[in-house]
């Protein structure tokens, strides 16, 4: 009787928790580069079908989450298994035993052949990940309290700049995130791998975009380095997500993924304004003169 019940309740659960997480994912509208409000499973990739983060979702969905699916399942059923059958009222008279070899093999070898099997995957994700190919960009992030600082190389003009959260009434106003964009993206090509160089002004801070699977400790006094390749032009956001300090929520970092023309024109438009030229020699020679005629006069 008390097991026909507590299968009821466990069955009414999953069918009510079920059609909850699809209603969920039925009226949340899948937003790339930011979370979804009412989302479900990781946020999707940035980085194009077969780049890393496309791979460590796969990961995540066809080789982690079925394991673990099963293995509370299991846990689960077994533990409603003893409850039901090894009762005091179900078994008064308990065994006398306290070992059994059979068992203590299966739970022993057991999980160490699941670990095997997920370090398979686990490892040649993890060695992708650090065959970094040739960096078309290199761009250097600083962590501050509270803020980041970008730096790009001398090639394109050494262009550096602080990148700062917008308040509420502007982030309203553009039509933006409010807590996740800023004044000054960082901006980069689409369709180029980007080393990213990570380092802290002062305390630990995080560099994280989930979109393109990059995270990066941010170390004073060390480079860190991570790198990602954005397929399609679009605005992806991230943030600080190391317990930094009091204004820790202060530090929202927002990529700007161009086409190539568009980051070309974008570099242009941050080079200096030259100098005006300086006068032909002619003409300074000529108002020289002038100007001693004047005087002998």
């Amino acid at each position: 009787m008390l097991y026909r019940k507590l299968k009821s309740v466990a069955t009414t659960a999953t069918l009510g928790l079920t059609t909850l997480m699809l209603a969920g994912a039925a009226t949340a509208q899948t937003l790339v580069g930011q979370p979804t409000p009412r989302g479900l499973g990781l946020q999707p990739s940035g980085d194009g079908p077969d780049g890393m983060r496309t791979q460590a979702i796969a990961f995540h969905d066809h080789i982690l989450l079925p394991i673990i699916t099963l293995i509370t399942l299991f846990v689960l059923g077994l533990l409603i298994w003893i409850i039901i059958r090894y009762n005091k009222r179900a078994n008064p008279t308990p065994a006398q035993f306290s070992h059994n070899t059979t068992i203590e093999i299966i739970w022993t070898t057991g999980p160490v052949l699941i670990l095997m099997f997920i370090a398979i995957f686990s490892f040649r994700l993890l060695g992708a990940y650090h065959n970094m190919p040739k960096p078309d960009l290199t761009v250097k992030v600083t962590g501050n309290q509270w803020y980041w600082s970008y730096e790009y190389p001398k090639a394109l003009g050494a262009i550096s700049f602080d990148s700062n959260p917008l308040s509420e009434a502007d982030a309203k106003a553009k039509g933006v995130p409010f807590k996740l964009a800023v004044n000054n993206p960082m901006v980069v090509p689409a369709g180029k791998t980007v080393q990213v160089l990570v380092t802290g002004a002062d305390v630990l801070h995080s560099f994280f975009i989930p979109a393109f699977g990059v995270q990066s400790t941010a170390v004073p006094g060390k480079l860190n380095t991570v790198w990602f390749k954005a397929e399609k032009p679009g605005i992806y956001y991230g943030e600080c997500n190391e317990l930094c300090g009091v204004q820790h929520y202060f530090m929202p970092i927002e990529v700007d993924v161009k086409s190539q023309a568009d980051f070309d024109a974008w570099v242009a438009s941050k080079a200096p304004a030259p100098t005006p030229a300086a006068a032909p020699a002619a003409s300074a020679a000529k108002t020289a003169a002038t100007a001693a005629a004047a005087t002998a006069g």
